[in-house]
This record gives C-alpha cells, sequence and structure tokens, in this order.
C-alpha cells in the first residue's frame, strides 16, 4: 500500500557545491524539499522507493547502497542511496536519483530502508500506471520520494528556450500534484511533455499508479521556474 509520497524536482544544481554561488537562489527549493521529506517520514513506511527519471523507455532497479556522484557536474560530491552493499560492477545512479540520495543524506534520513528505480523518460502512461501498482502491491506500507522537473520551456534563457505551451503544461501538473489527482497525473501528455522537457512526466505517471485509491490528499509546497524550468515540490499523505 503507498502511505506517503513526496515529489521533489531533481536539477542537480539543488546540490550546493553543484550550484556554487547560485546556492542561495535555490534555499527556498531545499527547505520545501526537507518538508516533504518530513511528511514522509511521518507516515512510518516499510521501505522507501527513489523514483526519478532517466534515458529509455522503461525501468532500471537500483539497490541499497548504489553508489552516485556530482562529479560530472563539477562538484567533488558522492553519495549512496540508502545502505547496503550493491554488486560488483553494479551501475550508478543516474543524475535524478543522485539528486535523491543526497536529499536523503542531506535530510538525515533513518525511517526505512531505500531502494531506487529509474523510469525512462520515454515510457508510455499505460505501463508507468503498471510500475506504480506494482509498487503499491502488498501489505508493506510503501513511501515514494518522486523526483523530476517541471517543463524546461517557460522563458527565452531556459534550457529548450520557450515555448507558449509550457506554462499550461506545468500549471495543470502543478495543480494535479498539490491535489493529489491521480486522474490529473495520469492524463498528461506524454507527446507534449517531451516537446517541452518535462522530464517529471513519466515518474508523475508511475506515483499516479501507486496512488490509484489511496485516498492521498496533497499539499502543493513550491511551484516556481527559477531558470525557466518547471520546478515543483509536493507532499502526498
Amino acid at each position: 500500500m503507498l502511505a506517503a509520497a513526496a515529489v521533489c524536482p531533481c536539477p542537480p544544481l539543488l546540490q550546493p557545491q553543484v550550484a556554487a554561488g547560485a546556492a542561495a537562489e535555490l534555499a527556498a527549493l531545499r527547505e520545501s524539499c526537507a518538508a516533504a521529506l518530513d511528511t514522509l517520514a511521518e507516515a512510518r513506511p516499510d521501505r522507501l522507493v527513489v523514483l526519478g527519471p532517466d534515458a529509455g523507455e522503461d525501468r532500471t532497479p537500483y539497490p541499497p547502497g548504489t553508489p552516485g556522484s556530482f562529479r560530472g557536474f563539477g562538484a567533488a560530491v558522492d553519495v549512496v542511496l540508502g545502505s547496503g552493499t550493491p554488486a560488483p560492477g553494479a551501475a550508478p545512479l543516474p543524475a535524478s536519483l543522485a539528486v535523491g540520495a543526497w536529499l536523503l543524506a542531506d535530510h538525515g534520513w533513518a525511517a526505512c530502508p531505500v531502494e531506487g528505480l529509474a523510469v525512462g523518460t520515454g515510457c508510455p502512461p499505460a505501463r508507468c500506471a503498471e510500475l506504480g501498482a506494482e509498487l503499491a502491491a502488498g501489505p508493506a506500507r510503501t513511501a515514494l520520494l518522486v523526483l523530476g522537473d517541471g517543463s524546461a520551456c517557460r522563458t527565452v534563457k531556459a534550457p529548450g528556450y520557450l515555448d507558449e505551451r509550457a506554462a499550461p503544461f506545468d500549471a495543470l501538473a502543478a495543480e494535479a500534484l498539490g491535489a493529489a489527482d491521480s486522474a490529473a497525473l495520469a492524463g498528461l501528455d506524454p507527446v507534449l511533455a517531451e516537446e517541452v522537457g518535462a522530464a517529471g512526466r513519466a515518474p508523475w505517471q508511475v506515483l499516479a499508479g501507486a496512488a490509484a485509491g489511496s485516498g492521498l490528499a496533497g499539499k502543493l509546497l513550491y511551484d516556481e521556474a527559477p531558470y525557466g524550468v518547471g520546478y515543483f515540490v509536493a507532499a502526498w499523505s
């Protein structure tokens, strides 16, 4: 069963050493992420699944103890997903899950064991729903830390330049995340999401599949586009 969920963005800039001089600009975002993680801990879950986007069209699991790094972003910062020892030669965390691992470490997470699941940005909505239902199946109280950014086309200086469709897309996503509206999340258009660079679409739709019928209520904690990219934080409990 799904006990709670936290939705956070996953720009490497969340890590202060990556952000460097711009770190203060995202202080409010980090505080909102910490508040969302508080909601997860308060739910007393039996396990936490960190869910984030990656390339491809399906899922890739990451066991507890999988390492990640921000070295590719200019910061000598290494992270580990929860605790444990993955198999020798195991693939490192993708960037989104490395951000999740850092958020948990910064929060001092100790509420329950942690595992990871990367979902391809091309994963079809129906498959996302199936993955979510699988995560929520069984009696264990499962919490999700769902990582993903909104559109990357909100301004002319955004990574994807300006697309007039980006703001309406983000408004719809923010409303659904704040209301814990699984049906609205499940209905997000994957083609439009790809065209406006919204990497969070697939993880959000996995969340929708996991939360269907759960009765969770949502609260939107952050909704801004400081670099022309939509960043949302929400807590479902």
